[in-house]
């Protein structure tokens, strides 16, 4: 028997979105469907994954499969160790990557995906927890389940009603219900989440510090209080940050002199810029940061004060280090 067809009919921009338009609803119909299934079997699931002590093996096959990586991952983003496995490679050796102590989530929309049946076998004979999300619950894998997480729809969102559309974001979306039911119950936290993700924008938001980031040693500009200012302005120059920190013989902070203040002494009329020392051109109690902040907050901080530069010191108010703008630009904090 030949395959269903629909009629072609022409590409029309209102037809196109006519179409577009009856996808999103139909997915979104089979997204609120979800709701009224939040039930006793997603606790017993929660439940079952957060006394494990291993990890959460998610397999499936075809579309489920790829839908079975992605919860995967959220999972393992999130505070709960999970990896997936093939069911395909899994009867071939990758069974052994699945221990006692794990737990095993298996999607498949139909429940009778035969990939999945055939090691279901050696799960359970392990006495490893079976955790199934499928659209049928009358299904073989559904019955074996020790909880079962019902995501059938109404329709697909395919008009020939074959591929896999609603049934696939119903999954995924119960995936992600599972997933953040799971980091809540945890205490899972921003920190926690960046840990896991520090190569990404929060990581590095996160978990980077001025100390990461900041200038050292010699790299760090400053002069003492009776510096010229050719002196200062020859310090600015070597170091490159548009500023420099004035500091007694203790290398406390007394202030900080920058371009702004050049600008200003150059506009001064009273100053006399040949025997002026830096002492008296440079601006008192400036912004300073302390080198166990995140660097995201030394960008707030020159947000806030429209500057371009830090000064970095301790508890002693001694100068540690020193950071501008394109610091923390390189470093993409902002």
């Amino acid at each position: 028997m030949a395959p269903a067809t629909l009629p072609a009919g022409p590409a029309t921009a209102d037809s196109l979105a006519r179409s577009a338009r009856t996808v999103i609803a139909t997915e979104a119909a089979a997204i609120r469907s979800l709701e009224p299934r939040i039930d006793g079997d997603f606790s017993a699931a929660c439940r079952t994954i957060l006394a494990c002590e291993g990890r959460v093996v998610v397999t499936g096959m075809g579309k489920s499969g790829h839908i079975g990586r992605k919860i995967a991952a959220t999972l393992a983003s999130t505070g709960t160790p999970a990896f997936f496995v093939h069911p395909g490679e899994a009867s071939h050796g990758d069974l052994g990557m699945i221990m006692p102590q794990d737990v095993v989530l298996a999607l498949s929309n139909s429940g009778e995906t035969d990939e999945v049946l055939f090691i279901l076998p050696v799960i359970k004979r392990q006495g490893i927890p079976l955790i199934a999300m499928t659209g049928n619950p009358r299904s073989s894998l559904a019955q074996q389940a020790d909880a079962h997480l019902d995501v059938s729809v109404p329709a697909e969102a395919c008009p020939l009603g074959l591929a896999p559309t609603a049934s696939t974001t119903a999954a995924l979306v119960m995936g992600d219900a599972l997933s953040i039911a799971l980091l809540e119950a945890r205490g899972f936290t921003a920190d926690d989440f960046a840990r896991s993700h520090p190569a990404g924008s929060l990581g590095r938001r996160l978990l980077l510090h001025i100390a990461d980031i900041m200038h050292r040693d010699d790299g760090i500009p400053r002069v003492p209080p009776q510096a010229s200012l050719t002196e200062a302005l020859m310090e600015m120059t070597r170091k490159r940050l548009g500023m420099t920190a004035v500091v007694d013989a203790e290398q406390r902070l007394l202030g900080v002199f920058t371009d702004g203040d050049l600008r200003r002494a150059l506009d001064d009329r009273n100053v006399d810029l040949r025997q002026a020392s830096v002492e008296s051109l440079m601006t008192r109690g400036p912004k300073t940061v302390t080198p166990d902040k995140l660097a995201v907050e030394a960008a707030q901080l020159m947000e806030k004060h429209q500057i371009h530069a830090l000064l970095v010191v301790d508890a002693d108010n001694i100068v540690v280090g020193a950071l501008n703008i394109h610091d923390l630009l390189r470093a993409r904090v902002v």
